[in-house]
């Protein structure tokens, strides 16, 4: 107590009911997903048992085409050439390739086909449930819309990685007086153990977990944005560092780059290289949909005109 009224202990953070409320809605959606991707590996696994080489042929093996195609199987279906005829015809897969990897469809029983039913039934069951949380979660984070779409024109960044810091850290990021606070409370900056003058470790503290797995997301989505800061940046960077400890710095310095964006209420600014004017268009316009899908008030920024 005395060391308290002292002034000797920092306090912990603790968001308000309404950001608590947020942060809910937010890892418990992100928790679905985590069961959902789970799902699908134990999915793979049952067909692999049942030597169907579904996923060898397609990208998402709970795509449209592979979905019908699992259908099928669970509903009972046999023959090889009608599973592969359920595809799109824009799968990269041929008919033949599919019906080669359904060839052991014959032989799956019906126990199988039973747990394959089941598999697809809590797939649908988890996919309702992220809809319904992302439904909330848009709800509650109506009143700091422009927070959201600020941080969202990020590159790296959009409207679900945006609403999970917010979420975090607040729509105004208050609670930490400059970017190094914050960045230090992450955990995305390097640590410092020092004994006798001497450091031992340069490793990055523990932080918040939640923040971290955003920032390295976003950090490995900014490196492909053509044209932005963050690709040069890396570039640079990982001659020297390697990829993971260069996707770190990105990291940090999209952490900084947050709270400026926050806390200042600016926008953010490409100033890197050029970027491709029909690639940004595309980016702006699938933006402006997924905002206005969630309520949000959203006027496109106007193109430049060309002398």
């Amino acid at each position: 107590m005395r060391r308290h009224v002292a002034g000797e202990l920092i306090l912990s953070f603790v968001p308000n009911q309404e950001q608590r409320l947020w942060r809910t809605l937010t890892r418990s959606k992100q928790q679905l997903r985590r069961d959902r991707v789970r799902l699908q590996s134990q999915l793979e696994a049952l067909l692999e048992d049942c030597r169907i080489k579904l996923a060898s042929c397609v990208s998402d093996l709970l795509g449209v085409s592979s979905w019908r195609m699992l259908g099928g199987l669970a509903e009972g279906e046999t023959d090889p050439q009608v599973l592969a005829a359920l595809a799109e015809p824009e799968l990269r897969a041929t008919p033949q390739q599919l019906a080669d990897a359904l060839a052991a469809a014959a032989s799956m029983d019906r126990e199988h086909r039973q747990v394959l039913q089941l598999f697809m039934e809590r797939v649908k069951l988890i996919d309702r449930h992220i809809a319904q949380l992302h439904e909330a979660t848009a709800r509650c984070l109506h009143s700091p819309q422009e927070a959201v779409v600020r941080l969202a024109g990020v590159p790296g960044f959009g409207t679900d990685s945006a609403q999970q810091v917010i979420a975090e850290v607040g729509p105004r990021a208050a609670t930490f007086d400059s970017a190094q606070q914050l960045a230090s409370w992450v955990g995305v900056c390097p640590g410092r153990e020092e004994s006798a003058a001497v450091s031992q470790s340069d490793r990055s503290p523990k932080g918040n977990r939640v923040m971290r797995r955003v920032l390295n997301q976003a950090a490995n989505a900014a490196v492909k944005t053509k044209g932005s800061i963050f690709q040069s940046l890396y570039r640079r960077l990982v001659p020297r560092l390697g990829h993971s400890k260069a996707i770190w710095a990105i990291a940090h310095r999209l952490c900084r780059l947050a709270w400026k964006i926050l806390h200042a209420g600016v926008e953010y600014i490409e100033y890197g290289l050029t970027r491709d004017a029909k690639a940004l268009r595309r980016r702006t316009a699938r933006l402006v949909l997924e905002l206005r899908s969630l309520g949000y008030q959203v006027t496109p920024p106007a193109a430049p005109t060309q002398v």
